[in-house]
């Protein structure tokens, strides 16, 4: 189908991305990479008034180095942040994650910013931003301000990010040293995840001293696995150990049912994937 007809703007600043978005209101959709938003509006699910394209906001791209964290531009391509030695370094697991996104053309053209805030629960960047304890930078007509990941995501396809604001930047503490792990389960190659998991585990003498796990498709959000988290701290990285603390995988979470599996079965899967990837991550 033919889109309905609508008014593109392209500016090139926040400043004025937000001036336009404020001049539309309710009326005007934003567009990122493109990947969610252009088939939505071909099946004419929406209808929106204006367009606010970000292709041409260069500020809100890039990748750089700011003390203890690095700092990824919301218009950052999947295939830049791949590219990028400082989150293979200091965010293995986003760079494992990313890997596993769809497919190169998507990933070339796809956002990481674009991604966190269309929120689906089966996409894959959202679990490895909320192991990795990311900030993420919104802006509006009246400044900026930082909402943690845990907070970000509100609910199905919701985020912190209000009318009239924008996601600008997506700030990672350094996870120097840590092992990652994105162990994803799909019927078919370049799928959206049927149960995904993201592990970032530190290791000293043998023993685990630290983990963070991110869960896909495990409810209307992605979700830690704080449980497994908290009980994986001081155990050895051996498969006996790993499984014991991993069997609350699926403790507090809410998974749909649909043609890939039912409930019971996501949770089934989440607690095995959580099981490999800790392991995977513990390079045991």
């Amino acid at each position: 189908m033919i889109p309905a007809q609508f008014e593109y703007v392209a500016p090139t600043s926040v400043a004025d991305a937000l001036a336009a978005l404020a001049e539309a209101g309710d009326d005007a959709k934003v567009l990122a990479g493109g990947q969610s938003l252009l088939p939505i509006l071909r099946m004419r699910l929406n209808a929106p008034d204006k367009v606010i394209d970000l292709g041409r906001v260069e500020e809100l791209r890039g990748i750089r180095e700011d003390g203890d964290a690095i700092v990824i531009g919301a218009m950052t391509t999947y295939a830049d942040l791949l590219a990028s030695d400082l989150v293979r370094e200091h965010a293995g697991v986003l760079h494992a994650a990313v890997k596993e996104v769809a497919d190169p053309q998507i990933r070339h053209r796809g956002t990481v910013g674009g991604a966190l805030v269309h929120a689906d629960p089966a996409g894959d960047v959202g679990a490895p931003v909320l192991a990795l304890d990311a900030e993420l930078v919104v802006a509006g007509l009246g400044g900026e301000r930082t909402v943690a990941a845990g907070d970000f995501f509100r609910d199905l396809f919701e985020t912190a990010v209000g009318e009239g604001e924008l996601l600008t930047a997506i700030r990672v503490p350094k996870h120097t040293g840590w092992g990652s792990r994105y162990e994803k389960f799909v019927r078919v190659a370049h799928q959206w995840s049927i149960v995904a998991v993201a592990a970032t585990v530190r290791v000293d003498g043998g023993s685990i001293a630290e983990a963070r796990i991110g869960l896909t498709n495990m409810g209307s959000t992605p979700l830690r696995a704080t449980a497994v988290e908290q009980a994986l701290v001081g155990k050895a990285a051996t498969e006996d150990a790993v499984r014991d603390a991993c069997a609350a995988a699926a403790d507090g979470t809410n998974p749909p049912s649909d043609l890939n599996g039912d409930a019971d079965y996501r949770r089934h899967l989440a607690t095995v994937l959580t099981r490999r990837a800790v392991l995977a991550a513990a390079g045991a």
